[in-house]
């Protein structure tokens, strides 16, 4: 949202702080604060130095409620303000935009407080280093928590009064971070076996739901790189206990209210146990990775409701979250109109006065409306019996019931874009997208959409023209220009995500710019002496240490699929060295991954990918189309395929002419099997 949105609703200074010139929507949401907010950057830090000043970091993201909370309440009271521009110099900072930044203190507050979250609000001496922080402070004391202005009290005190306590504390902790991101060489290989698999399965059914599905107790986020792992290790030993929790835990995400069941798309996560009550707020990344296990979930399935979802949850995303002939923004707020919720919830009297009289009261039932209200006095639409429960208490076909409540659908939706909206961060991030890229192109393929191939085909043009892949690679683009140094997600995904679409359009260009991709990656985030990479460009100095991401966060960890990148890149490009890279990186965390296997689950993807063994197939002749369709049903987690339709072409990684017969070559890291006139019986290949 523009400045000027803001200032609508917004009572906003004559004169804003220097946060007016930034892009960021969250920065801008702060830009009339009377607290002289600095953005992050050498500036702030050369004139805390100058002023013998600490300093507040205060880090969040413009969909974070707790963010807005705490700036009404702090950040937009005048006395509040003075205290914070007499005493400390003033830096906020978009994680979006910094991850590495927000890592960075994030890990440091979890240190010193045993949790962390955002906001994230960090006391930091004029060389960067934390001295002290915390998340969400109230306005006055409360729940044994002290006011944000106690808490500025003590740090101001102990800043003039004892400084070199705080400075012995900051070199502690700048001691202890180092020691957290050091890397350990692994030199020799420990490959994964059946018995390491079937184990981190056990661990993770353990920590699963079997009742409600997902993982753990609330809140309860997706945990879609866990299920991706189960679903695929159902494809290779048709393990039921493992397909059983990962489409339990899909079936009750989308009849819960974490999806927006009139909308479209998911929340973040769920505040309860059963999925009923999300935070509100839409990601970008979220729903493209849910949209990759939904395909998956449909490949192995062909359940008409996982294809209802993907589709449903594309048109929302095209519709609300992306830019015309561009990117697609970074995420919806929870609020609007200074309330959680209020945009996407009903009350009994606002429903009524949607649906008219004309609705037949099941709909009423099959959405889970109540009188009173099913969350704080209003009503979250979810899904509180089946299709066929109400068809069979109601005496109504299924096809009437789907039709009605098609019908409920369009009313709610047009009255609800009667209200006012939720704002959107529209900033684009290079890594969210990618994620998005890979999704649509495997739509695309599970649901056999050209139309998806072909967004996702435009999509990837615009992100390979405007985030300067040529030069130095940028994070985040919005206004016309792309600005911060690529992380090693950013270029993670988008080589991921170039595999997929190379396999989607079957185009060898793709391959050839993921190829390019890797050696740059190669060259600017390396670690000396390791297999793995930094999070962070070489070219990035934005803070004292450099560390390598190696959990799931909510999103992929980056060195995993940097892992899966560099195995399929070396069998396609024939880079052995990369495939022996990748093999490496599996066996430094392999130990990490099988004690927890939620937390490390794409590692755990990746290493039963390996264990089974990645193939590659290439298909000519002309049967082509015919052999496309049929693979293309299937569920093939360790397969690139690659279907040549032209005649003389050449094509990694066999590099020669093949001739107008159907012939089917399929190659594994270190041979080529005898090529074949048509597909086996096994179609999935499993035995192979």
């Amino acid at each position: 949202m523009e400045l000027q949105e803001f200032c609508k609703y917004k009572n906003c200074k004559k004169m804003p702080n220097q946060l007016i010139h930034e892009q960021s929507p969250y920065l801008l949401q702060h830009a009339h604060n009377p607290v002289n907010w600095l953005p992050w950057g050498e500036e702030a830090f050369v004139q805390a130095k100058k002023e013998n000043k600490p300093l507040i970091v205060s880090i969040g993201y413009s969909a974070c409620h707790w963010c807005h909370v705490m700036e009404h309440e702090s950040f937009e009271d005048e006395e509040t303000a003075a205290f914070m521009n007499e005493h400390f110099i003033n830096v906020k900072v978009d994680r979006e935009e910094y991850p590495d930044v927000d890592d960075f203190y994030m890990t440091a507050v979890q240190a010193l407080s045993g949790s962390g979250g955002w906001p994230l609000n960090v006391f930091v001496t004029p060389d960067k280093l934390p001295f002290y922080g915390g998340t969400y402070f109230p306005p006055v004391p409360a729940h044994g928590r002290p006011s944000w202005m106690q808490l500025m009290q003590r740090m101001d005190q102990l800043w003039t009064k004892r400084p070199e306590e705080v400075l012995q504390q900051a070199n502690q902790m700048l001691d202890y971070l180092k020691n957290a991101a050091k890397v350990s060489a692994k030199t020799e290989l420990d490959e994964w076996t059946h018995e390491d698999i079937g184990n981190a399965v056990s661990t993770m059914l353990q920590q699963a739901d079997k009742i409600n599905g997902g993982f753990g107790r609330s809140p309860k986020f997706p945990s879609t790189m866990a299920i991706q792992f189960l679903l695929e290790y159902y494809h290779f030993t048709k393990n039921e206990g493992a397909i059983k929790q990962a489409l339990l835990s899909l079936d009750k995400m989308i009849a819960g209210g974490i999806y927006d069941q009139i909308g479209g798309g998911f929340a973040r996560y769920s505040v309860d146990d059963v999925w009923l009550a999300p935070h509100f707020e839409k990601m970008l990344y979220d729903n493209a990775m849910l949209l990759n296990v939904l395909c998956d979930a449909y490949q192995l399935t062909h359940s008409e409701v996982y294809k209802e979802i993907i589709e449903q949850t594309i048109n929302f995303l095209l519709r609300e979250m992306k830019l015309e002939n561009g990117g697609f923004f970074s995420s919806l707020d929870a609020d609007s109109e200074g309330v959680e919720g209020k945009f996407y919830t009903w009350t009994f009297e606002e429903w009524n006065a949607a649906m008219i009289d004309d609705a037949p009261y099941y709909i009423t039932e099959y959405f889970g409306v109540e009188e009173l209200g099913n969350w704080e006095h209003t009503n979250i639409l979810h899904r509180s019996k089946s299709l066929e429960q109400i068809a069979l208490a109601q005496n109504v076909s299924i096809e009437v019931l789907k039709t009605n409540i098609q019908n409920a659908k369009n009313k709610l939706l047009n009255e609800r874009n009667k209200r006012v909206r939720p704002n959107t961060d529209d900033k684009i991030l290079l890594s969210w997208n990618a994620l998005m890229n890979t999704a649509i192109s495997k739509a695309s393929i599970a649901l056999n959409r050209t139309d998806y191939a072909l967004i996702a085909q435009s999509h990837m043009a615009w992100m390979l023209l405007h985030f300067e892949l040529e030069n130095r690679p940028k994070h985040v683009w919005k206004n016309g220009s792309a600005k911060i140094t690529a992380n090693l997600d950013d270029l993670a995904y988008l080589i991921q995500a170039l595999i997929q679409l190379s396999m989607t359009l079957n185009e060898e260009k793709y391959l050839l710019e993921a190829v390019r991709l890797t050696e740059y990656v190669e060259q600017n985030f390396s670690i000396q002496n390791s297999p793995l990479f930094y999070f962070t460009s070489v070219l990035q100095q934005e803070v004292p240490i450099r560390k390598s991401e190696t959990y799931d966060g909510v999103t992929p960890s980056s060195n995993a699929v940097m892992a899966r990148n560099l195995h399929l890149l070396g069998m396609l490009a024939e880079h052995a060295d990369w495939i022996a890279q990748s093999e490496l990186m599996l066996a430094q965390m392999k130990q990490h991954a099988l004690r927890y296997p939620t937390s490390f689950a794409y590692w755990n993807s990746v290493g039963l990918n390996m264990f089974k063994g990645y193939k590659t197939m290439v298909v000519t002749g002309e049967q082509t189309e015919k052999i496309e369709q049929r693979l293309n049903k299937n569920f093939l987690p360790n397969y690139f395929y690659f279907f040549e339709k032209k005649e003389n072409f050449v094509t990694m990684p066999f590099r020669k002419q093949f001739e107008r017969e159907t012939q089917i070559f399929i190659c594994t890291k270190n041979s080529c099997l005898p090529k074949l006139e048509k597909l086996p019986e096994n179609a999935d290949f499993a035995i192979l």
